[in-house]
């Protein structure tokens, strides 16, 4: 006899199975392929047919490294540990309500970026009163004070600077090892996200410049950019499984050359749209990694000061040819794997001219 709790029930469950679906496929779709692997997989499947042998188990390119923890990314600045009778003997320097807002609970929790702005704004204020008449009427104790903070923080800016990047979820964010290859249709806005490169380093190279002047809002609008996407990650797992289906392509293509190659349809394979979205395809990702690339490595050279840990990430990772880190970084692996994929399909097409001429020849003959 139905109670009616069935009534309830069957449609509770029916909705608890409908969401397990659609987590469960999500998980799946961030766990396995990516359109990009879709293209490049039916890529592989037609070349092995054109040649007439079996196509490579496609095989998972390994992940990208783990970007540095916070301790090896970071540099640990001194907090300015002075008396308030002390700050305020320096007062025409205009730094106590400055030293007040940073020794605040509000100052304490404030994101990197904040921090650095402060940084920034204590040192102007030091240096131009450093520079000024104020530093004259000064006792010696506190104008010898004044010179000490001043110096203490021109050389600790630039840490600032870095932590201000390095310190942020958004950059940190940006090397998320979970994350998937870029779209092979859909764009996304390079433009948005190099131009908030750029300002960044721009803010870098002109801290000491009394003429910039930095806007906080102007520097959070390009972090958020950075955090709409992680796109060092995405690029550098396109290049990872580009090159991974590359290089399987190749080692199937020599293999075939060894002997004398099947040319039937080979025409076919040449006009085949496949092919087409391919090299279009892996031209765009050349692009776009020489482009942001270039763009990382420009903010990495724009600081005066860095950390061994990033560093060597930078080296193994983000490097954009042998005179700028390893050459078997994701980039330089790329181009190689698709130079060499371009001189084995011009190979095949060669040797197939040649074995169509010597059979007319021999026609002729």
């Amino acid at each position: 006899m139905d109670d009616g709790r069935s009534l309830v029930a069957d449609p509770l469950r029916h909705a608890l199975g409908w969401l397990f679906a659609v987590l469960l496929g999500s998980l799946l779709t961030g766990c396995g392929g990516s359109e990009a692997d879709d293209l490049l997989g039916d890529y592989q499947q037609r070349l092995a047919e054109a040649l007439d042998v079996s196509a490579p188990e496609p095989q998972a390119p390994d992940n990208i490294g783990a970007f540095p923890d916070q301790d090896l990314r970071l540099f640990k600045i001194p907090e300015l540990r002075e008396s308030l009778l002390n700050v305020y003997a320096l007062r025409e320097c205009q730094i106590t309500s400055l030293v007040a807002e940073r020794n605040n609970q509000l100052g304490r929790v404030a994101v990197p970026s904040q921090r650095w702005l402060y940084e920034l704004e204590l040192w102007r204020r030091l240096d131009a009163c450093w520079r000024s008449d104020v530093a004259d009427d000064l006792a010696d104790s506190d104008r010898q004070r004044l010179q000490r903070i001043t110096e203490a923080k021109t050389e600790h800016l630039p840490w600032a600077s870095w932590n201000a990047l390095f310190g942020s979820s958004e950059w940190v964010g940006n090397f998320s090892r979970a994350s998937r290859p870029l779209p092979v249709t859909s764009q996304i806005d390079f433009d948005a996200h190099v131009a908030a490169l750029e300002y960044l380093r721009e803010a870098v190279l002109r801290q000491f410049d009394p003429d910039w002047q930095p806007d906080g809002s102007t520097l959070a609008d390009h972090f958020q950019v950075l955090s709409r996407e992680p796109l060092t990650a995405r690029v550098l797992r396109s290049l990872m499984l580009a090159t991974q289906r590359l290089e399987e392509s190749n080692r199937m293509l020599a293999s075939a050359l060894e002997d004398i190659p099947t040319c039937q349809r080979l025409s076919d394979f040449d006009s085949s749209a496949v092919r087409r979205d391919v090299d279009d395809y892996l031209a765009r990702l050349d692009i776009q990694a020489e482009r942001w690339l270039t763009a990382i490595n420009a903010v990495f050279d724009a600081h005066p000061v860095s950390r061994s840990a990033p560093e060597q990430y930078r080296d193994t990772w983000l490097a954009i040819g042998a005179d700028n880190g390893d050459a078997s970084a994701p980039w330089p692996r790329f181009r190689q794997a698709h130079g060499t994929h371009q001189t084995l399909l011009e190979r095949w097409s060669t040797q197939c001219a040649l074995t169509q001429q010597r059979q007319e020849d021999e026609q002729r003959g």
